[in-house]
C-alpha cells in the first residue's frame, strides 16, 4: 500500500463543497469514483480540510492510500482523464510518508476573497468575485483589520454550526489589498473556525463601505454591543471566491 500526495485545483460551483454528501455531487466523490474506476480500488481521498459548497481551490494538498503499483505520473493523468468534464485538475502527485495525513500534516491555511468594487457586474469572473456595486474604502477596512489579528476568542465570528471545541484561534494575518477594481481579502492561520473567515470579510466590506468604522471591528470581536448573529448577517452574502490550502 502506499500513500499519495495530491495536490487539487477545482472550480467548486457544480459541487457541494469538498466531502461527500447524500444530496449532491462533491469533489471527494469525484476523485474516489475516478480512482476506482482506475484501480477497481475503493479508497477514500482525505483533504486538509473541507470547502463549502461553490467555493474554489487553487491547492487543496490531500492524500490517498493505493494498493495498486503506479506512478505518479500515471496516477496523475488517469485521474485527470477520468474525472472529465467535471471541472478537477490534479496538479501534482508524489510519495507521501506513511505517517503524512493531509489534515493532520497540515501547517497553515490561505483564504482568498475577490470582492468586486465596481458598479458594472461581472461577466468573465461570475462566481468568482463577490460583487459590491459601490467604493470600498480599501484603507478603513485595512485599519479594521488590524483588530484581528492574534490570537483571540472569535466567538463573534463563528457559526452556529461550529464543532470546533474551543473558539480561540490565532490568526497570522489579515491583508486588504487594491488589484485594480478589485480589493483582495487575504486570511491566514493554522486552522479557522466555520465561517469565521466569511463572517469578518463581510464585517470588513461593512467598514469600506462606511455602514461600520473601523473600531467597529474591535468592539465585535470584544462583543461589546454585537453578536455572532450581527457579523453572520454581514457575511451571509458571500462566497469565498478562492481558498488555498497548503501542508507538508
Amino acid at each position: 500500500m502506499t500513500r499519495w500526495r495530491l495536490t487539487v485545483e477545482y472550480d467548486g460551483g457544480p459541487f457541494m463543497g469538498w466531502q461527500r454528501q447524500e444530496h449532491g455531487p462533491s469533489v471527494q466523490q469525484a476523485l474516489e469514483e475516478a480512482l476506482r474506476r482506475m484501480t477497481g480500488e475503493e479508497e477514500a481521498f482525505t483533504a486538509a480540510g473541507r470547502t463549502d459548497a461553490g467555493v474554489h481551490a487553487l491547492a487543496m494538498a490531500c492524500h490517498v492510500d493505493v494498493e495498486r503499483e503506479i506512478t505518479a505520473h500515471r496516477l496523475r493523468e488517469g485521474l485527470n482523464a477520468l474525472v472529465r468534464p467535471q471541472p478537477i485538475s490534479v496538479l501534482e502527485v508524489e510519495h507521501a510518508a506513511d505517517d503524512w495525513h493531509a489534515r493532520f500534516s497540515c501547517v497553515g491555511r490561505r483564504y482568498l476573497y475577490r470582492i468586486l468594487s465596481r458598479r458594472a457586474p461581472p461577466a468573465l469572473d461570475q462566481g468568482r468575485v463577490w460583487h459590491i456595486p459601490v467604493p470600498l474604502d480599501a484603507e478603513a477596512m485595512r485599519e479594521g483589520a488590524v483588530h484581528l489579528v492574534g490570537r483571540h476568542d472569535f466567538t463573534t465570528f463563528r457559526s452556529a454550526q461550529c464543532q470546533s471545541d474551543s473558539p480561540v484561534k490565532t490568526l497570522d494575518s489579515l491583508d486588504v489589498s487594491n488589484v485594480g477594481d478589485e480589493v483582495h481579502v487575504t486570511a491566514a492561520a493554522r486552522s479557522f473556525l466555520h465561517h469565521q473567515v466569511r463572517s469578518m470579510v463581510g464585517c470588513l466590506a461593512m467598514v469600506g463601505r462606511g455602514q461600520w468604522r473601523p473600531d467597529d471591528i474591535r468592539k465585535a470581536l470584544r462583543q461589546e454591543g454585537y453578536s455572532n448573529v450581527d457579523a453572520h448577517l454581514a457575511g451571509a452574502s458571500i462566497k469565498a471566491d478562492l481558498r488555498r490550502r497548503f501542508a507538508r
